[in-house]
């Protein structure tokens, strides 16, 4: 027996009984950013190596041990993306699309790194992504927050997500911190553990963010970085504050969230769940104002937010919060005898141009009235369809409801689209 060939790990199929979730979810992220002006930019999936090595830094663990990295024919190497906001710039970049002017943009699309695969963390992964260019103030940091909030409440799932905030800082203050922050950790370099003991140098900033608890305790004295920011940076966060207070949004200052990433500068957020075990966080994002040109364009400010959709999907569905249709079908069209079978399809091409949203199934492959029902009321339709010769003859279609205790009616074709669009 020929030995049946498997997915990579981490890597999963989408079923027909899982899409109508992911593309409820996918309708409510496109309407909301296209309600706040942004515009779709799509790039490729494969980007060259040093992409990613000078933007996210190559002391990280993306970088160091994530990427799927993978050398071509002609000796060149290339990157399956890990993260799109380097794409993103990359792309601006080379189009002319950034310097000297306003850009905002939003993309969806997969992205790939060499983890461990868990719940809510994937080899393959899929990705919402929105950047906002050339405006250096923070009501654009306070617009990004804003709408993930406005996401959070089309899909009723607001008051199970919290926002947490941050600043750090210039490039120039962080840097100074980072000092102070290695001589605090050399001091107690016994009672880090081995990963934090490894980021000391390479990336201290990390360390604050570590889960374990020996190394938490340790960080209790450590410097804060809400100490030693810059005058500007502590204005703009202060500023972004006011807004989110005058908007309304809750938040909670967080000053050892420092994102993993290292072009990050000044604002960071994240939106975190306890609904979801060890991956709490659904989205996070901030400001990286020095990518740009470190990517080779002209100085330009930046801020914005990146959303996992399976982590997203995976809290709509332990929340129960889905509303998505998960029949293929609501109505279906069933016919009797072979005249009828041509006629019917006729009359289902016919309500496809009349109801052009409605899901319409027709009958295939035959078989008697009871076969042809029990297709219909597994499909998940709400009606049945019936078209026979008498229904020819009379230029009627007979309508079963599937889903409800109701008298089966005839209706006038010619009366039958408005008819289903009434109780569609």
């Amino acid at each position: 027996m020929v030995k049946q060939i498997q997915a990579i790990r981490g890597m999963n199929d989408c079923l027909p009984t899982q899409t109508p979730v992911w593309q409820m979810a996918e309708s409510v992220i496109r309407e909301t950013v296209a309600s706040y002006g942004y515009s779709e930019i799509r790039f490729p999936i494969v980007e060259v190596t040093e992409l990613f090595k000078r933007s996210i830094g190559e002391v990280t663990d993306i970088v160091e041990k994530e990427m799927y990295t993978f050398e071509d024919r002609n000796g060149e190497s290339l990157t399956l993306r890990p993260e799109g906001t380097a794409c993103c710039v990359r792309a601006g970049n080379q189009n002319g699309l950034l310097y000297n002017q306003e850009q905002r943009l939003w993309y969806m699309g997969p992205m790939f790194r060499h983890e461990r695969p868990q719940k809510g963390r994937y080899r393959q992964f899929h990705q919402l992504g929105v950047e906002a260019f050339g405006i250096a103030g923070p009501d654009i940091d306070a617009e990004m927050i804003l709408m993930t909030a406005r996401m959070w409440k089309r899909f009723g799932i607001a008051e199970h997500l919290t926002l947490e905030i941050n600043s750090l800082g210039s490039k120039e203050s962080r840097a100074a911190y980072r000092d102070l922050l290695i001589a605090y950790l050399e001091q107690h370099k016994e009672s880090l553990d081995e990963d934090s003991q490894r980021r000391m140098y390479s990336n201290p900033l990390r360390v604050l963010d570590s889960k374990n608890p020996d190394v938490q305790a340790v960080l209790q004295d450590a410097p804060k970085l809400s100490e030693h920011l810059d005058e500007e940076s502590k204005q703009h966060f202060s500023q972004l504050c006011e807004r989110l207070d005058e908007l309304g949004i809750e938040y909670l200052v967080n000053e050892k969230l420092v994102r993993g990433l290292d072009y990050y500068n000044r604002t960071v957020f994240e939106w975190v769940t306890n609904s979801l075990g060890a991956q709490g966080t659904v989205c996070a994002g901030g400001r990286y104002d020095g990518l740009v040109e470190q990517l080779g364009g002209k100085a330009t400010t930046a801020v914005g937010f990146a959303m996992g959709i399976e982590r997203l999907i995976l809290l709509l569905e332990t929340l129960e919060a889905s509303n998505a249709d998960l029949s293929p079908a609501q109505v279906y069209v069933c016919a009797m005898g072979e005249q009828a079978a041509s006629h019917a399809s006729i009359v289902a091409e016919q309500l496809r141009d009349q109801l052009p949203s409605a899901k319409i199934m027709s009958h295939c492959g035959g078989g008697n009235f009871k076969k042809q029902m029990k297709r219909a009321d597994k499909s998940g339709a709400s009606f049945a369809l019936i078209i026979g010769e008498d229904e020819i003859v009379n230029k009627t279609v007979t309508v079963k409801h599937l889903r409800k205790e109701q008298e089966q009616q005839s209706i006038a074709l010619n009366a039958l689209a408005d008819t289903l669009k009434e109780w569609l």
